[in-house]
């Protein structure tokens, strides 16, 4: 492992805490409401590291970066706040911003422990700087494409943008159908508008519309589009990276949110930690926490764990990645190396299928499990 020197203060800019830089999206085009669901988890836990005496002593502060799903200027965020003296780094939901971090804070010798974002190659090469929690796209997308079979759909239509994301995406789902039967109609959304895809999806007879396109726009104006027509009646709509989690989406779409099934990474019941989490967020929230509130949680857990164990040194955390034991709200943490992934990786992550219930759109309903 190639250690540059921790600054004399690693973490503790001013010699009085210790510090975390964390990155959150909080503004558009970013999606705000992932970005403030990831930061009131990394908050909630850095108020209870604090409750109970913070590290050695010492007080944990987050350092909050808005990233605004721009991996430049999260690139420019490490540099930042590797000046500063940070001990780590922590957050991000936008995978492409997260692998821009990601390459940064192993040029310079920063540990990073990515929150949420699920893309498989966070860095060119293998490196022991960085660990995540989420899963990779690649086990995720392929339960999801699971899921699909096992539900009857082997003609299956996605409606795509130009990103190495939505292209990953495509390429899982393909790769992991097309031996099994099932087929990959792409619908390019910088060539089609909403209304459209429902001719698209006529003439391919799909059975399935996955929505591999932003959020709000133009995902729900597709889903509007297909609602409305009647000739698509019985297709499924699917998001597997997650639109239809936060309450902004049954906001928007009223109705029309209800069976979309996505993935989710939670278990089916939470442990005592975290059902009491789940009940400060929500207080912290004022809404049902998502997901993400409990990968921010989670982070800073960990996190909190190698820095009592192991100070601020900032090389003496990427080594402790492979002797992580932690109890988080959703498992027992522990990081592996995982064939094809280049960082530290949660390989027990919780992973389902579920959607919004038809009957009452504010209930999730769990449809398979991985």
């Amino acid at each position: 492992m190639n250690t540059p020197p921790s600054p004399p203060e690693a973490g503790r800019t001013d010699g009085s805490s210790v510090q975390i830089g964390a990155f959150v999206p909080l503004t558009r085009p970013g999606w705000v409401e992932a970005g403030r669901h990831l930061l009131a988890g990394l908050e909630l836990a850095v108020r209870e590291v604090n409750d109970v005496g913070g590290i050695a002593g010492s007080p944990l502060e987050l350092v909050v970066r808005d990233t605004a799903a721009d991996p430049q200027r999260a690139a420019a965020a490490v540099d930042d706040l590797a000046r500063l003296g940070v001990a780590a780094l922590a957050g991000e939901y936008h995978s492409v911003v997260a692998r821009a971090a990601a390459a940064r804070a192993d040029a310079l010798g920063l540990p990073f422990l990515c929150s949420s974002a699920v893309y498989d190659v966070l860095t060119e090469q293998p490196t022991d700087w960085v660990a995540r929690l989420a899963p990779p796209q690649s086990r995720g997308w392929q339960i999801y494409a699971d899921f699909l079979l096992s539900a009857g759909h082997s003609r299956i239509a996605v409606a795509s943008q130009p990103s190495v994301y939505w292209a990953s995406g495509t390429r899982i789902l393909r790769d992991y159908l097309a031996p099994r039967g099932g087929t990959v109609i792409e619908l390019d959304m910088s060539a089609l508008a909403p209304a459209d895809v429902c001719d698209e999806l006529v003439d391919n007879r799909a059975t399935a519309l996955l929505l591999l396109v932003g959020h709000p726009e133009p995902a729900v104006s597709i889903v509007k589009s297909v609602r409305g027509d009647q000739r698509l009646a019985e297709i499924m709509i699917g998001a597997p990276a997650g639109q239809p989690e936060f309450a902004e989406w049954a906001t928007l779409l009223g109705d029309d949110s209800a069976a979309i099934p996505f993935l989710r990474y939670l278990p089916e019941r939470l442990s005592p930690l975290g059902a009491r989490v789940e009940t400060a967020l929500r207080e912290r929230l004022a809404e049902a926490p998502s997901f993400v509130a409990f990968e921010g949680y989670d982070t800073v857990a960990v996190l909190a764990d190698v820095l009592r164990s192991h100070g601020a040194d900032r090389a003496r955390i990427a080594q402790s990645w492979p002797r992580v034991a932690v109890e988080g709200t959703r498992g027992q943490i522990r990081f592996s190396r995982t064939p094809g992934i280049s960082v530290w990786q949660w390989a027990g992550t919780p992973i389902q299928v579920v959607d919004r219930d038809p009957t009452e759109p504010d209930r999730f309903r769990i449809l398979h499990a991985g």
